[in-house]
């Protein structure tokens, strides 16, 4: 490509960028462009403005823990937790306070700055949220950052879980408004925007990103993009998630997503919000150093670090060390 086009691309880009900035709101179109951008332009204009507002060398750690294992009711297509589907994850308890003091002690120990404590509920209780308030403090006096994901929280719960420490709640879109009801039917998309909106208003900074390669069309990817972007504010945080696909759940066996297009995925996230924390989160495992060091390229600055992601596995703590290393990334 010669130098004149080089230049074209890269005042349309910034224009798509520019005008967004202007009106706050990001059109599915102007997702879309960036999207069907050549694949180096796109990764380009990423890691420029990457560095605008982040240090390009550095990589948040954070480690989850699932406190409440199986039985949900729900019916998420790519849940293996869900009571409905037989995935072989079994229904246990709560886990006590001092199992996850001493997980997040270990975490904090190799490294991990946030810690997340995850639920598989539909939404908690009140003696659920007295449980997990006990826990949210508890990590608190470690030094940690707070993070839990309980699923649909009723008015009053998100205040309880801020007056406790909370730091992040994570609450995911998972995909595209049109294609919502294609993956789940237990709760609708504005059950999920009620939940960031009780998070919003109790202090707590938002985590919400979604899951890609569920068979959803680059459209739709553009589609969750720009409902995270529009958000008022974006997210803290933006777990892009990629499908671990687990025999037994409704999206097992769903066409695998073309690594470079997840690239895509995570390019178009960072341009369209700057400030966020992009997290490579589940899939991990599965991807090569190579897609990984392209998405740390695209914008992406944090992980979730550990041995375990819920129910699937995560690479463990001494291979993310060596590509670190490989790539010169630090973390904190």
């Amino acid at each position: 490509m010669n130098q004149p086009t080089v230049n074209l691309i890269e005042k349309q880009s910034n224009s798509i960028t520019d005008n967004a900035s202007d009106s706050l709101q990001w059109p599915i179109s102007q997702i879309q462009m960036l999207l069907d951008l050549p694949f180096n332009d796109l990764i380009y204009r990423a890691q420029t403005i990457h560095r605008q507002f982040h240090d390009p060398n550095e990589i948040q750690l954070s480690t989850l823990i699932s406190v409440k294992t199986g039985g949900c009711p729900e019916d998420c297509g790519y849940c293996p937790q869900a009571a409905r589907y037989h995935t072989g994850v079994e229904n246990q308890s709560m886990l006590s306070l001092d199992t996850v003091v001493t997980a997040a002690k270990a975490a904090k120990d190799h490294g991990a700055t946030r810690f997340c404590m995850g639920a598989a509920w539909r939404g908690p209780k009140q003696r659920d949220i007295d449980e997990v308030t006990e826990m949210i403090s508890a990590v608190k006096t470690l030094g940690l950052e707070t993070c839990a994901t309980l699923g649909m929280l009723k008015p009053g719960q998100a205040e309880q879980l801020s007056m406790a420490g909370l730091d992040y709640y994570n609450h995911n879109l998972d995909t595209a408004p049109e294609i919502y009801g294609d993956i789940i039917t237990t709760r609708d998309y504005q059950d999920r925007l009620d939940t960031l909106e009780e998070i919003r208003n109790a202090g707590i900074n938002v985590c919400c990103g979604g899951i890609v390669g569920m068979g959803e069309s680059r459209h739709a990817r553009a589609g969750l993009i720009a409902q995270l972007a529009n958000l008022d504010p974006y997210p803290e945080s933006v777990p892009i998630n990629h499908l671990v696909q687990v025999e037994g759940t409704p999206l097992y066996g769903t066409a695998t997503l073309d690594p470079l297009e997840f690239v895509r995925t995570i390019a178009a996230a960072r341009i369209s919000m700057p400030k966020a924390m992009v997290r490579l989160s589940a899939g991990r495992r599965e991807m090569s150093e190579a897609i990984q060091a392209l998405c740390f390229l695209a914008g992406a600055n944090s992980i979730f670090y550990g041995d375990k992601l819920l129910t699937t596995g995560n690479p463990e703590a001494a291979q993310d060390h060596a590509l670190f290393e490989k790539l010169g990334l630090r973390s904190r």
